[in-house]
């Protein structure tokens, strides 16, 4: 079976005619020299080092893992010689200020980047991954000095960089962390402290790795309101930029996971470890966010990659695999029997997979071009009206994706029967790497109550409201073939707007309405928003299928239609789940969950 073959088509296609990113950056400002060529070019050199350096580990980075040896992290052969690749290419300062050794190209190309390394293999795709977080949490909050200390050399790769959030005792509930910060003389501080879950937390890419660290100074209150940010090396920075002493953090475990077993997930102790402010003291959460966000919307990538990655597979498989004879008859009567695409649920399986991959992929290029927004909008209004929309995109396509990318790679599995289920063939791998998107960086549940919880409830749904007038407005000049599509998504803004109202009305009642409401009303959301993306995808292409190309623009008419037919009735049964209130749910008593 073939290793990963970047789906260029598809990526151009979403990217260029249904999000139509040449206009939007020449919107922001960006010279002509950022033209479809160039883009696409951009696009092809990235696919080359994702199937040629990235993709050929995948299965040795399963089966290998990471080895802590003398407190210090192996990982898997050929993981840091293709860093080396990476880097030398300059692929990690490809979205970043220029001022700090960055190529300033925006967020949506580098986002298309994440895909074809992601999907080529994810445990990879991390340990640089991790480093974007830290270089736009820096970049917006980090002093002069910091940023040329560390930013720097993070942006060119030098170094790599990670987030230190969850401790043993808490998750998500960051309000209880013990990490302490302890004020010097000389103005850093001395971190004191166990860090679980780092991805990414040690390697041997690297010489150097920056730790962004969550930890209560002395004397700061208690619960969310005391906590504060922290840069601390793993290795002390001379006054020369020289790498000096080695830091007080300690590797001291890896986690043993399920999956992406090539990225080491570290247990990491800080024994009075130096480290500087980042922001204002007590100011950690809202610096954290900026942290946060880039990295949801990486493990909305996510869900993608494993998606693709399940599909081209599994279509590979189909085509090959010989198993019964066509219902209708001998499709190929020189075999022994047909293959298995031919059968009707194999078939469905395949569709589901391409249309949940095809419409994922123009959400998520929707989603950073507001993020191109916020970075260089032309005035703060554009910026403020982008910053509310990324916002409450977000945790729609962190969730939603991540649960139908696992979703997908399980039914590639299925495609290949038992096949599926033995490491001789990629698909069980894909589904324990999956896995962990939809714990990643907030749990679902977690992302389902961000959504309506705050981004929908705390501004009494005006950013929700501007989105679905956004997108009726959208749903009135679709034309042909597309029409019919609009008018459904039409008709299903205005349903979601009407549940956001009852379930608003009931919480003020009971706010456990909102939690009881919230996942299915996540997911309700996010078909809605696949369906405008296949709305869209139809209207970009329906002008193009009797011209070059023919047969890709009617297979998106066809999966479109699938999509319509057999995915986005999902919403029907999701409505009425989501609005049946909290009391089946909250009804018994602890004790009465007793075997």
């Amino acid at each position: 079976m073939s290793d990963y073959k970047a789906p260029l088509n598809d990526m151009f296609f979403s990217f260029f005619e249904v999000n139509d990113m040449v206009s939007h950056y020449q919107s922001l400002g960006f010279d002509s020299d950022l033209d479809e060529d160039m883009v696409k070019s951009i696009f092809e050199e990235g696919a080359k080092l994702a199937e040629r350096e990235v993709a050929p580990l995948y299965t040795i980075g399963d089966r290998q893992g990471c080895q802590l040896i003398d407190g210090e992290v192996k990982t898997p052969d050929g993981f840091k010689e293709a860093y080396q690749v990476y880097r030398e290419g300059g692929w990690s300062s490809l979205m970043h200020a220029e001022e700090y050794g960055g190529q300033g190209l925006p967020q949506s190309i580098g986002s298309s980047l994440t895909e074809t390394i992601g999907t080529a293999n994810w445990a990879w795709s991390m340990y640089p991954g991790l480093s974007h977080g830290a270089m736009e949490t820096l970049h917006q909050y980090g002093t002069d000095e910091q940023k040329q200390t560390y930013l720097t050399r993070l942006v060119s790769g030098e170094w790599t960089g990670t987030m230190c959030l969850t401790e043993p005792h808490c998750g998500t509930d960051l309000g209880l962390l013990r990490t302490k910060a302890v004020p010097q003389d000389d103005g850093s501080y001395q971190i004191s402290g166990s860090k679980i879950w780092i991805s990414a937390g040690d390697h041997d890419f690297v010489d150097n790795i920056v730790h962004i660290v969550l930890a209560r100074a002395e004397g700061s209150p208690e619960g969310v309101k005391g906590i504060s940010l922290f840069v601390v090396p793993k290795f002390n920075v001379n006054d020369d930029g020289s790498i000096g002493e080695r830091n007080g953090v300690v590797t001291t475990g890896l986690e043993h996971k399920m999956g992406i077993h090539g990225n080491a997930t570290c247990m990491l102790s800080f024994e009075n470890a130096k480290g500087y402010l980042i922001g204002d003291l007590n100011k950690g959460l809202k610096c954290m966010f900026t942290f946060m966000n880039v990295a949801r919307i990486g493990t909305s990538i996510q869900g993608l990659c494993h998606a693709q990655r399940a599909f081209q597979h599994s279509l590979e498989y189909a085509k090959d695999r010989l198993q019964m004879r066509s219902l209708t008859g001998a499709k190929f009567p020189d075999m022994a029997a047909d293959p298995i695409i031919v059968h009707p649920d194999v078939r469905r399986m395949l569709m589901t997979q391409k249309a949940i991959t095809e419409a994922g992929r123009a959400y998520i290029h929707y989603l950073t071009k507001q993020a191109d927004l916020i970075a260089y909008g032309k005035d703060e209004a554009t910026k403020k009206a982008a910053d509310a929309r990324l916002g409450l995109l977000t945790p729609i396509g962190k969730a939603f994706l991540t649960d139908l990318g696992h979703e997908c790679a399980n039914l590639g599995m299925q495609v290949f029967g038992g096949h599926g289920y033995v490491k001789d063939w990629p698909m069980e791998q894909n589904v324990r790497d999956a896995r962990i998107g939809m714990i990643y960086e907030g749990t679902n549940g977690i992302q389902s109550l961000d959504l309506l919880g705050r981004k929908v409830a705390l501004d009494q749904a005006k950013g929700l409201r501007s989105l679905t007038k956004e997108i009726r407005q959208w749903c009135k000049t679709a034309n042909g073939a597309a029409k019919p599509y609009a008018k459904t998504i039409s008709w299903m803004t205005r349903e979601l707007e009407w549940m956001t109202i009852r379930i608003l009305m009931k919480a003020r009642k009971n706010p456990d309405e909102i939690g009881a409401a919230s996942f299915d009303y996540l997911m309700f959301a996010g078909y809605m928003m696949m369906g405008w993306m296949w709305a869209r995808s139809v209207q970009a292409a329906q002008s193009k299928v009797d011209g070059p190309n023919a047969e890709f623009y009617r297979a998106k008419l066809e999966t479109a239609q699938f999509y319509f037919d057999r995915v986005l009735p999902r919403t029907r049964a999701l409505k009425k789940t989501a609005m049946s209130g909290g009391k089946s749910i909250m009804s018994l008593s602890a004790e009465q969950f007793a075997l």
